[in-house]
């Protein structure tokens, strides 16, 4: 997702919806996907009208002739609009994003929880041969693979159910990020415009994050692999396709085959704090990092000594503090929340002890 967007909503930190069950989805306030732009032509929406549902469909208008001028075609313009209606809920759910803070023993418990890896487990064996051919393509891990398909919509059962036009078009209308969503509008139509999905089926989450990974649409664009060779990037229902695009997002955006996450350690009294973060002045080698007196707590395996890692504290008020390595920072590129990536590792770190 784009980074402004993600620094904006980042700070509300970690919202969960439907707890009732075990396998049910966890949602951070900042949506997982892609930190790139889009390039197009025209970078803004011209239109001058108060922003009130009445004036919606001249906006839509105004997002026509956006479109035209970033090289869609008429008849993906028609097609892309056709039925488009002002979506009040996506509105009201942008707005009311709740503030809870979870800390990070109780964000684990749930989506790290015993039945979650059990079911990441069973998930793995299920899907074999096609997480090995995603990892034969991308070289990414499948463990990794499988966690962070688990993550974003427990295995593809939690998608949403908006229409990603209408979607795109109410938040790009609401005017506070209208630039990173007239964008990702535009990029949706293109996906129309190259066949991945049809219109009726383009459905995703109010924030328009789309299929089993939730990319935004111009991840999919950029990161989306077709793994079945039949020339279409379908996240929604094909399986293949799913899992080779996380691992091309993560190949693409830097992943060190021969590297770790992260192990728990623990502190020496009177550790100086402001070392703790994940600029990139931060870096210590191991070596320097146990020099200071930081003690692993795990028994993990751990990278060379001389391996660059970034010491962090997922809470301010908590005793777990991690040492994290160069595929840390390649999960957080996927989704800014320290919690969302040591969930990730954790599930895939489970998934290789089998």
């Amino acid at each position: 997702m784009d980074n402004q967007f993600l620094k904006m909503v980042s700070p509300l930190l970690f919202t969960l919806f439907l707890l009732g069950c075990s396998h049910q989805r966890i949602e951070v306030a900042s949506v997982s996907t892609a930190n790139d732009k889009i390039q197009q032509n025209t970078p803004t929406v011209l239109f001058n009208l108060p922003r009130t549902e009445n004036n919606f469909p001249a906006y839509i208008e105004a997002l026509k002739t956006f479109a035209r001028e970033n090289g869609i075609s008429e008849a993906v313009i028609e097609l892309g609009f056709a039925d488009v209606y002002h979506l009040n809920r996506v509105i009201t759910a942008d707005k009311n994003q709740p503030e809870k803070k979870l800390t990070l023993a109780q964000y684990l418990a749930i989506a790290a929880s015993e039945s979650r890896l059990k079911l990441a487990a069973s998930k793995m064996a299920e899907f074999h041969e096609q997480v090995n051919h995603a990892e034969t393509l991308t070289g990414i891990p499948a463990a990794y693979i499988i966690a962070l398909w688990g993550v974003e919509s427990g295995y593809g059962r939690y998608q949403g159910k908006d229409d990603v036009i209408s979607a795109l078009a109410t938040l790009a209308f609401e005017g506070r990020r209208e630039a990173f969503f007239s964008r990702e509008l535009v990029a949706a139509l293109q996906i129309l415009e190259k066949g991945y999905i049809t219109k009726d089926e383009f459905k995703g989450s109010w924030a328009g994050a789309m299929g089993q990974n939730q990319f935004m649409p111009s991840s999919l664009l950029k990161y989306g692999k077709d793994g079945d060779g039949d020339g279409v990037i379908d996240i929604w229902t094909n399986t293949n396709d799913v899992l080779a695009s996380i691992g091309n997002y993560l190949a693409t955006v830097g992943w060190n085959s021969a590297g770790y996450w992260g192990n728990m350690i623990t502190l020496p009294k009177d550790f100086d704090l402001t070392l703790a973060g994940l600029d990139n002045n931060k870096a210590k080698s191991l070596l320097q990092w146990q020099q200071l007196g930081i003690i692993f707590a795990d028994a993990k395996s751990r990278p060379h000594y001389d391996e660059k890692a970034w010491l962090i504290l997922p809470d301010a008020d908590s005793t777990s503090v991690y040492l994290v390595y160069s595929n840390f920072k390649t999960l957080m590129h996927w989704n800014r929340s320290y919690f969302f990536a040591i969930s990730v590792g954790m599930i895939a770190d489970s998934l290789a002890e089998k």
